[in-house]
């Protein structure tokens, strides 16, 4: 009996990880097997190229790298680059870290897939890394910045001597636009951002924005295509997007608070040993009084 449940359980995780998770809009237009065509035009224009066959594109992109349930990454090799792209709504200092982690599990895989020896006593030849994170957020930023590992390493380095980056290219209008006039994939992607947010700036919640800005785009032949093939598809999946980044906003609200309350505890708590007065107490850590008689009680303090 131990023995079948534990195989259920194994069973579910695995359903869960590989196959239980939604693709963002971006994995849709920029690393999907049936929009190829979109990926290589976005490699084209961000490498100067001009590669027309699609069946060179290897994708690569590590199936169980799964954040909120999305999928986040698009990873491939064409050229003898390995590749990675994120999308971004956030600006998030720690891309380098978890590009560097991403990728090492891609060169695994190419390494297994390639039988490749590292052990040999012969150089052996993996592809370059290449690493972008296509951000949109609402805080400013430049049109491109680089991002580096060693601003999280505890003790500085040597400039140069050991190093990994994240490029990373803001895809809001009005940004990269040599970038967006050659991939107009890309282009249309941050027109249909940019009407979302706008919505959203006039008042209208999100979904509402979200419907709004699609049927725009259909009616200004902005993803077009792919929005009338796939129109209630791609509000769900926008929406489910908006939502994680409110859940994400949510959980780091709680935290700080959890840690506010935290920390007022533990200023009352000195105050009660060092005999400052209630009044004071309550001025200075805006605690609920009663929280504060608790604190007193266990400390066997008696409150003036």
């Amino acid at each position: 009996m131990r023995k079948k449940n534990n195989k259920k359980n194994k069973k579910k995780q695995r359903v869960y990880v590989n196959n239980h998770h939604k693709d963002r809009l971006f994995i849709r237009l920029f690393g999907s097997p049936e929009n190829k065509a979109g990926m290589l035009s976005l490699y084209n224009a961000l490498n100067d190229t001009e590669y027309s066959d699609v069946n060179a594109l290897e994708l690569y992109t590590i199936e169980d790298v799964i954040f909120l349930g999305m999928k986040n990454d698009v990873g491939y090799i064409l050229d003898g680059y390995l590749s990675l792209w994120e999308h971004q709504s956030t600006k998030n200092p720690n891309m380098p870290l978890r590009g560097f982690l991403y990728h090492a599990k891609m060169y695994e895989k190419y390494i297994k897939d390639r039988d490749i020896d590292i052990f040999s006593s012969a150089l052996q030849r993996i592809p370059t890394p290449q690493y972008y994170v296509f951000y949109n957020g609402d805080s400013e930023a430049g049109d491109i910045e680089t991002l580096k590992l060693s601003a999280s390493f505890i003790n500085p380095v040597e400039e140069g001597k050991f190093e990994w980056t994240a490029t990373m290219l803001n895809i809001n209008l009005g940004h990269n636009d040599v970038l967006m006039e050659k991939c107009s994939t890309l282009k249309q992607y941050a027109t249909l951002l940019d009407k979302i947010k706008d919505g959203i700036k006039r008042g209208m919640d999100v979904e509402n924005s979200i419907i709004e800005a699609v049927n725009w785009c259909i009616a200004n032949d902005v993803l077009k295509d792919y929005l009338v093939r796939h129109k209630s598809e791609v509000i769900g999946m926008v929406l489910t997007e908006y939502d994680e980044k409110k859940h994400i906003k949510n959980e780091k609200q709680i935290s700080w608070e959890e840690g506010y309350q935290l920390k007022a505890i533990e200023d009352a708590t000195e105050m009660l040993k060092e005999r400052y007065s209630l009044d004071s107490i309550l001025r200075i850590s805006k605690l609920p009084k009663e929280k504060i008689m608790s604190i007193a009680e266990s400390l066997n303090i008696q409150v003036m």
